[in-house]
């Protein structure tokens, strides 16, 4: 059987007879516990004078960082301890959502393709993913976010790692403080593992590009997002320890690769495209609305998350199509009738893949429904069928071996931490907030 994703369970499992099998370089400790009473577990290793944070499943539906996470900690048990990344002192959270991640393990094992994904995969709504601070009290963040920014606060590292792992498309670097000589050693594993670079990914496509496939975060006064997106960079954990020197590196690994993301020649119809996609998306989003509607007295309560993720979509969306019009890429050189395939090909996989993870969690509700609505779900599996081969012949997709994921975003964090270590004064330790050692789990 090929690699896959480890489930949660798997992940903690590794992580504690790792450190039970190297107590010298190793320790393990819970570092909070999530809104369903899972332990969050923070793997520790190495004792050098700077502190690196590695935050793997920020969201729930991407499990590529935790397979990750332990791949570093096994490579950096192995390490000379003054040897490269053994530096330093690496701080691992193996799973910042485990609640969400856990909902997904019914696709790791795969058969690996979109129909099977998308009508199994959970995203939580976007006030319900730990990742982001919003515009909460103290009091009201998430349990597992307050143990994620009580941690930055404790050990103030020089630099954080969140690991992503995009659905489909390629790989990027987002940076919230410049970094751009990563540029090549990311070209050059992409290249060797057959994994795309993606030129203008939708989620900083307005940000300021330092190198192929590598993104600053701009100031808060700049355009940061989509007005549609919820999300603002600012308002996140990434951003939250800027304020104790850190640079956070958000380093994406896609599962499916499309290799057009990487196309910078000129797209034949731009602005045709987008009013084809925009036009799609409407009516995919009034039909589900319609089903929605039609099975939403009878759902059950374990399956609420997943209807508020696709009413999430269904307020979302007019304000994103609208979006999409010629007049909000004024900004671009050539506006949207300059844009290449690539940057089409973004917008088309934002667009696309929001209504087939809204689509499959609604297909996941009815389900729950029982056979009262049987009518319900055959419309929908029908439409997910027809959408995801729709998609598919749109994005000539391949899948990565999940080892090739992970390795790539593997040698990509090894990459930028050995370009950062000289930004930070190599031979002179970094100030240090911790105000507890390391407690065992």
């Amino acid at each position: 059987m090929p690699p896959r994703y480890p489930t949660v369970g798997e992940l903690t499992a590794r992580a504690g007879a790792l450190a039970a099998a190297y107590p010298e370089r190793a320790s393990l400790r819970r570092v909070g516990r999530s809104r369903g009473g899972e332990p969050l577990t923070l793997l520790t290793v190495g004792r050098g004078p700077r502190d690196v944070l590695v935050v793997a499943g920020p969201h729930a539906n991407e499990p590529v960082g935790g397979a990750t996470a332990l791949r570093l900690a096994e490579h950096l048990v192995a390490s000379a301890p003054d040897d490269g990344p053994a530096a330093a002192t690496w701080h691992l959270l193996i799973c910042l959502d485990p609640d969400g991640a856990r909902r997904n393990e019914r696709w790791l094992e795969g058969p690996m393709s979109f129909g099977r994904h998308f009508r199994r995969m959970f995203r939580p709504n976007f006030y319900e993913q730990p990742e982001w601070l919003h515009a909460r009290s103290e009091a009201e963040l998430l349990p597992e976010t307050r143990a994620l920014v009580d941690l930055q606060d404790e050990i103030r590292p020089f630099l954080q790692f969140s690991l992503h792992g995009v659905d489909i498309g390629g790989s990027f670097v987002q940076l919230t403080r410049p970094l751009p000589a990563i540029a090549e050693p990311l070209a050059r594993s992409a290249a060797d593992l057959g994994i795309p670079v993606e030129l203008c990914p939708f989620d900083a496509f307005f940000w300021p590009s330092a190198g192929t496939g590598v993104f600053d975060m701009p100031p808060p006064s700049r355009r940061d997002q989509f007005t549609a997106a919820l999300s603002s960079s600012h308002a996140s954990t990434w951003y939250h320890p800027y304020r104790y020197g850190t640079t956070t590196a958000i380093v994406e690994a896609p599962m499916w690769a499309a290799d057009e993301i990487s196309d910078a020649s000129p797209h034949p119809d731009p602005q045709g495209a987008m009013t084809g996609v925009a036009r799609l998306t409407e009516r995919d989003a009034e039909f589900l609305a319609e089903m929605a509607d039609r099975v939403r007295p009878r759902v059950p309560a374990h399956v609420a998350p997943l209807l508020r993720t696709v009413d999430e979509f269904q307020r979302s969306c007019p304000s994103l199509v609208a979006e999409w019009g010629p007049e909000s890429f004024a900004g671009f050189p050539g506006g949207l009738g300059g844009f290449n395939r690539a940057q089409v090909l973004a917008l088309t996989i934002a667009a696309r893949r929001l209504v087939l993870r809204t689509a499959g969690m609604l297909f996941q509700t009815v389900e729950a429904c029982g056979p009262a609505a049987q009518d319900v779900r055959d419309r929908l599996d029908r439409f997910l069928t027809a959408r995801c081969a729709v998609f598919e012949q749109r994005c000539d997709p391949r899948w990565i071996p999940v080892e090739n994921q992970v390795e790539h975003q593997f040698r990509v964090v090894r990459a930028a931490f050995e370009l950062a270590l000289p930004q930070a004064g190599e031979g002179k330790a970094a100030p240090s907030g911790r105000k507890t050692a390391p407690v065992r789990a």
